[in-house]
């Protein structure tokens, strides 16, 4: 398997070192800068390689956060005055994103209580709005922890392909268990994109599977729509009943400062070979479909707010409007009130998913119909 993009790694870096940054507070972030967030966040400990998993690991419902006849399924959490639906017949793969904060290790383990809480949590608010659109299966994975996005040393690049290695395991049972025919729906967030970006390098573009994919979203992760798109084996998507096609943003509110992502994003290559420098980013409009037109708050069929402890989240209905600016940032206008979570330069990245939850939820549906 080859290894991760560089570009991967540095983009987890910018977003590892703004949560960062909430964490530590804005004056030693200041003062210490990026040391202070290594010695916090990047494991002391050599990297421990550790044996592939077994065959059939992912044969087992215990290796699934969210798939048929596990208890307590994430996936099937619903916000407050939202009633079940019948699901539809895609198969929908879900990656979730980084839940393991750790320095002790370079990858997570399977049985981190902790890291596990955090990730139900994720799934809740992100994987449950296509659950209406089939059923949802979301892998355990030995994920990177945010230490390796902060550090060019070896052990991190490690980290980053046994977490892959698990992940492309995943997606090779999940395809053998729902059948040759079903539709599929492929989705992730942040570290989680990563993975589902290279599963479609490798696993999709060019081969038979790819007709069978209703839609990609491949959210928090920036793709270049020249440099990139064109390796993934997917167009993007233009239009709300389009099937078979990538769906990306990364939401900002106003005034947006998304400029250390540029940055690290102008100084990459892209998957082509050719420089990332000055090219658009993807950006679909969840409100629309497409990358046009700008849809008022009006047009947002409900956002997720959170509770304090993340426990629980209420549906709000046309508070949050959207448009993709021209570089390819989705500017979701005045900062909407959503907790503590928004990073600076009003990055409103760990809120992607939630900002647009019933969208997104009646997108998949729609998708799965042009599909058929």
């Amino acid at each position: 398997m080859p290894h991760l993009p560089r570009v991967a790694r540095k983009f987890l870096y910018v977003v590892a070192a703004l949560i960062a940054l909430v964490i530590a507070g804005a004056f030693a972030y200041r003062l210490f800068g990026n040391e202070l967030l290594r010695m916090w966040l990047v494991p002391r400990a050599a990297f421990t390689a550790q044996p592939g998993l077994q065959r059939s690991a992912y044969d087992s419902p215990d290796m699934w956060f969210a798939r048929p006849g596990v208890a307590d399924d994430p996936s099937r959490w619903l916000p407050p005055g939202v009633q079940p639906a019948a699901a539809g017949k895609a198969a929908v793969f879900f990656i979730h994103p980084t839940s393991y904060i750790g320095g002790n290790a370079w990858n997570a383990a399977l049985t981190d209580e902790e890291t596990n809480w955090r990730a139900r949590v994720f799934l809740r608010g992100q994987a449950s709005a296509f659950a209406q659109a089939g059923e949802v299966w979301a892998p355990r994975y030995r994920q990177a922890t945010f230490g390796a996005f902060l550090t060019t040393a070896p052990d991190a690049q490690r980290a980053l392909d046994l977490a892959y290695r698990d992940v492309a395991m995943a997606f090779d049972a999940f395809l053998a268990q729902v059948g040759s025919n079903r539709p599929i729906i492929l989705a992730g967030h942040s570290q989680g994109a990563l993975h589902l970006e290279t599963l479609l390098r490798e696993r999709v573009a060019g081969k038979p599977i790819a007709r069978r994919i209703a839609a990609a979203y491949v959210v928090g992760w920036p793709i270049s729509v020249t440099t990139d798109l064109p390796r993934l084996g997917l167009p993007a998507c233009r239009q709300a009943d389009q099937a078979g096609c990538i769906l990306s943003w990364a939401s900002f509110a106003e005034p947006a400062d998304p400029g250390m992502i540029v940055d690290t994003y102008d100084a990459s290559v892209g998957f082509t070979g050719v420089p990332r420098k000055g090219t658009p980013i993807l950006c679909t409009n969840p409100l629309t479909g497409g990358a046009a037109p700008a849809a008022a708050a009006t047009a947002n069929l409900g956002t997720l707010k959170p509770s304090a402890d993340l426990a629980t989240a209420t549906m709000v209905v046309g508070a949050v409007p959207a448009r993709c600016a021209d570089r390819g940032f989705l500017l979701i206008g005045d900062p909407p009130e959503l907790g503590n979570y928004v990073l600076p330069g009003n990055n409103f990245h760990v809120y992607d998913y939630s900002l647009f939850w019933a969208n997104i939820r009646a997108d998949a549906v729609r998708r799965l119909a042009a599909w058929r």
